[in-house]
């Protein structure tokens, strides 16, 4: 689909049907595809797509965490998406700039409760509702839009492993089938063809960015797989809890999740499919006394007379031609503080002590590349624009 087509689009404003879905407490959940509604908020959100002008009309589905932030700030410098509705069920009734401060020049409708918003004037959808409700509630949208989906409720093809892993049966069993996952570089061309995405974890992004490469040539074995990761505290999410406390956190490093994190089906089912055959890892995650940033520190074992040069060249043919994901200079090693705010992976491989085994350091940041970031670059690419567009930011540094 062109950009030039795109600018046409204007969805018919005839009425949806109101459609209705049950949630998980038995009760029926109402998403309106249109209200016939004079509040302020459904004025005003019509009247800010008409006076932008942009060609698509993005709704923002849990736009008061943050993930759902980052959405409404890389959205600020987009040429062609443009906020029609953003949805807090807590939040209702409150402005974005009352919620996130630093976002309080955007001039955005307020926010409503899901079951009050309007998707008459919406082409796509970003999802950032928490895991566990989206299925309920994307079933229930209108089935003309393109949705991404930030939750982990449609990564897992498998959905008996999604209830082992998650603790709840998968309630859109049919949706699942049509999920793509949203591993941009790795799944591009699935992905331009795709109703449907679902948004890859940031553990799982910074992990399988360097390793997909490398089991697809048969350059690393399958076993023996060891990840240590660390994350900011944003990968914990908004919500108040204890452990997340500044005197919980600060001056101390936080593991957690040590073999039963959730993100370890979803790894092993990018690896297991890059490999042709079953990989299990050795994965556990650190949060770290830090807002944003991720780092992954993989070690691999090289099948027999794989060297270290053979790595780094099979690396660089992978994504020289990739706009975001680096592969530095040989020696030099990446740092969080490198790709904070921005869309970008920094990698590299180095050689281990032990023979026949190498390092592998992969960074990003949690809430860019490892979540709202490449959720914009998926949407780009499933309405036909250029993937970097509105993903341009560089890295704030200091």
């Amino acid at each position: 689909m062109s950009c030039a087509h795109l600018s046409s689009i204007r969805l018919d404003r005839e009425w949806f049907r109101k459609s209705e879905t049950k949630g998980s407490n038995g009760r029926k959940l109402h998403i309106r595809g249109s209200v016939a509604s004079t509040s302020q908020s459904v004025r005003f959100a019509e009247a800010k797509s008409e006076k932008s002008g942009k060609a698509v009309r993005i709704g923002v589905l849990g736009a008061s965490g943050y993930t759902g932030s980052e959405i409404v700030r890389l959205l600020a410098n987009h040429p062609y998406f443009g906020i029609t509705v953003m949805t807090a069920d807590r939040k209702a009734g409150q402005s974005i700039g009352s919620v996130f401060p630093h976002l309080i020049t955007q001039d955005l409708p307020d926010m409503v409760a899901v079951k009050d918003a309007n998707f008459s004037n919406v082409d796509a959808v970003f999802c950032c509702l928490p895991h566990g409700t989206t299925q309920d509630i994307i079933a229930a949208l209108p089935k003309s839009l393109k949705i991404v989906d930030l939750s982990a409720d449609f990564r897992l093809r498998e959905i008996a492993e999604y209830e082992e892993w998650y603790g709840q049966p998968h309630r859109a069993p049919d949706l699942q089938k049509e999920a793509v996952y949203g591993l941009t570089e790795i799944l591009r061309e699935e992905i331009k063809v795709a109703r449907l995405v679902a948004n890859p974890g940031c553990y799982p992004t910074s992990i399988q960015l360097p390793l997909v490469p490398l089991l697809k040539a048969n350059l690393i074995e399958t076993r023996n797989l060891i990840i240590d990761a660390k994350s900011g505290v944003s990968g914990a999410g908004r919500g108040a809890k204890e452990a997340n406390l500044y005197t919980e956190i600060a001056e101390g490093i936080h593991s957690y999740g040590i073999t039963r994190h959730r993100h370890v089906p979803e790894i092993e089912q990018g690896l297991s499919d890059a490999a042709n055959s079953k990989v299990t890892v050795s994965f556990t995650p650190h949060l770290m006394p830090m807002s944003r940033g991720m780092q992954s520190t993989i070690y691999v074992e090289m099948t027999s007379g794989v060297t270290i040069e053979d790595l780094y060249q099979q690396l660089k043919i992978a994504y020289e031609d990739e706009e975001f994901v680096i592969l530095l200079e040989k020696g030099v090693v990446p740092h969080t503080r490198n790709v904070r705010g921005s869309n970008y992976c920094l990698l590299n491989v180095f050689p281990d002590r032990i023979r026949g085994r190498a390092i592998i350091v992969s960074v990003i940041d949690n809430l860019v590349k490892g979540a709202s970031g490449q959720a914009l670059q998926n949407l780009n690419v499933m309405m036909g624009y250029p993937e970097n567009t509105g993903l341009l930011y560089q890295p704030l540094f200091p």
